[in-house]
């Protein structure tokens, strides 16, 4: 027994440490290896490793004489701040994390166990692609992940965290997953290379260029969060982990707050102007507002005209929506309603409240908007809020104007509770354009047409628009002094903690897509 301990302990040393001319390679990519990824990843010790000696079974074009233990793949479970998760992490030293039939089996093995045991999964991607001289059995083996992917959607949290090639068919995986990091100058994912669009269009581009992290960051869309290294990336996987449930059946993991719950929020008389016209930072306005001024955002390059993020009240976290001013004066757009829309839906399925922040001037206009879809990609935030069963509290900053305000999170399709600063204007359209459309005759036929436009905006606005005009038709709860916005919103999220709304009976709905 003793001899057989000791030749299973050499073994396992050997399979972990690999091949050391594999391992240098990888090192010169400036990339680490899968163990050392996941030592950064888990709690010190931790991690516990299945199926560490699967092998391949195939054979043909040489297979049959390379036969590595783990087959590309580690795979197991282990700790994030002492809570449990599912991890597996290409080898890209082994046949560079292509994707054989014996390597699916394995990922296959631990997504079924993180959804049976109800715990976050992850995964490490630095592969590329299936590997072709498996031929189908690989691409089966995709399919397999994807169906557990979808599976397991809003059941359990999936985190993809993209640290070298992702080609083909294998970059749907992460794009079905809640969640996707990438990392700068070694994370690329495309469908079709740079070779096939040069052979297809002549058009020459390279890896990073077609879909490298500031691609998906910025144009795409499909990352999440973005980084300049990999421990960077790697420890943020553990700060999100530390705001989110195991599974849906849970509520966050809270905290001791430092930071008081009634604090007065005396910078924001300030902060924000009166004047609708001028421009504001939104995200000073959220960092004064949630616990010890820590906000994690969603999508920070993409669609920065509507901030997503999560953050926490007196201890408890919340994800915040927010119009940025500062972007396209905060409309909202199809990249922004995709965006939004996304964020909500993700809250919903993990049991996260919602605080939507409103300073919207509409939908942005155009040929192009509308040509692009707007309507129903806007449809897409509406279908998500008015379907969210989390509680759901509405701040209004200062405007708020036509369909813009009913998709952010009005009380007519679901808030809870709706809340306005005295700089509030809620109205169909500006006085300046719904007096060009109400008063027109009266405009024209005026002596001097451009005072008596001024004074029918003035009149509109004063009779339509004064900040008091919702509040008393039961729209807007209270109209706020801003000191007291995060006592406010404080308190409401602890009464409505443990909101619960029955789902109705159908099998899903038809969402716009």
């Amino acid at each position: 027994m003793r001899d057989r301990v000791a030749e299973l302990a050499l073994t396992r040393e050997s399979v972990r440490e690999g091949e050391p001319s594999a391992t240098s390679k990888q090192h010169a990519k400036g990339k680490l290896t899968v163990r050392e990824r996941l030592d950064i990843l888990l709690d010190e010790g931790s991690f516990r490793e299945i199926e560490m000696f699967r092998r391949h079974r195939a054979t043909g074009f040489g297979l049959e004489n390379r036969r590595p233990y783990t087959d590309g793949v580690v795979a197991g479970w282990g700790q994030v701040d002492g809570r449990e998760v599912m991890v597996y992490a290409h080898d890209f030293r082994i046949f560079g994390g292509a994707l054989g039939e014996a390597h699916a089996e394995k990922i296959h093995k631990v997504m079924d166990l993180a959804e049976a045991a109800g715990v976050p999964l992850i995964s490490l991607n630095d592969g590329a692609g299936a590997r072709i001289q498996e031929g189908v059995t690989a691409l089966a083996g995709y399919g397999g992940i994807f169906r557990r992917n979808v599976r397991a959607s809003g059941v359990i949290p999936q985190i993809s965290v993209m640290l070298g090639p992702c080609a083909g068919g294998a970059a749907y995986s992460p794009a079905l997953t809640d969640f996707v990091f990438m990392v700068r100058g070694i994370s690329q994912m495309f469908i079709t290379g740079p070779d096939v669009v040069r052979a297809v269009t002549a058009e020459e581009i390279s890896h990073e260029d077609l879909g490298g992290a500031h691609v998906h960051g910025t144009m795409s869309g499909v990352a999440t969060f973005v980084y300049p290294d990999e421990a960077s990336c790697l420890e943020d996987v553990r700060y999100l982990l530390s705001m989110l449930p195991s599974n849906n059946r849970e509520l966050p993991p809270s905290t001791v707050p430092a930071d008081p719950a009634d604090r007065p929020n005396d910078r924001l008389l300030d902060l924000v102007p009166s004047d609708p016209a001028q421009a504001y930072d939104m995200g000073e306005l959220i960092q004064e507002i949630v616990d010890d001024g820590e906000f994690f955002e969603f999508h920070a390059g993409w669609a920065q005209n509507l901030i997503c993020g999560l953050a926490r009240f007196d201890g408890h976290v919340t994800g915040i929506v927010a119009n940025q001013p500062l972007r396209l004066a905060g409309v909202l757009d199809i990249n922004a309603s995709e965006k939004g829309a996304r964020f909500v839906q993700m809250c919903d399925a993990f049991n996260i409240p919602l605080v939507s922040l409103v300073d919207v001037p509409g939908f942005l206009p155009g040929t192009d908007q509308e040509h692009s879809g707007i309507i129903r990609h806007g449809a897409k935030l509406l279908y998500a809020y008015c379907a969210a069963t989390v509680p759901r509290i509405q701040l209004i900053i200062r405007k708020a104007y036509g369909g813009a305000y009913i998709v952010m999170d009005s009380r007519s399709i679901g808030a809870d509770l709706s809340y306005a600063w005295p700089t509030n204007e809620i109205a169909v359209m500006g006085a300046e354009g719904a007096a060009n459309v109400v008063f027109r005759r009266e405009i024209a036929a005026a002596e001097d047409p451009d005072l008596k436009r001024a004074v029918l905006v003035e009149e509109y606005r004063r009779t339509l628009m004064h900040p008091y005009y919702a509040a008393e038709r039961g729209l807007v709860d209270a109209i706020i002094d801003p000191r007291e916005t995060r006592a406010t919103l404080t308190q409401a999220l602890r009464l409505l903690r443990a909101k619960h709304a029955p789902m109705s009976h159908r099998k899903h709905g038809n969402p716009p897509m």
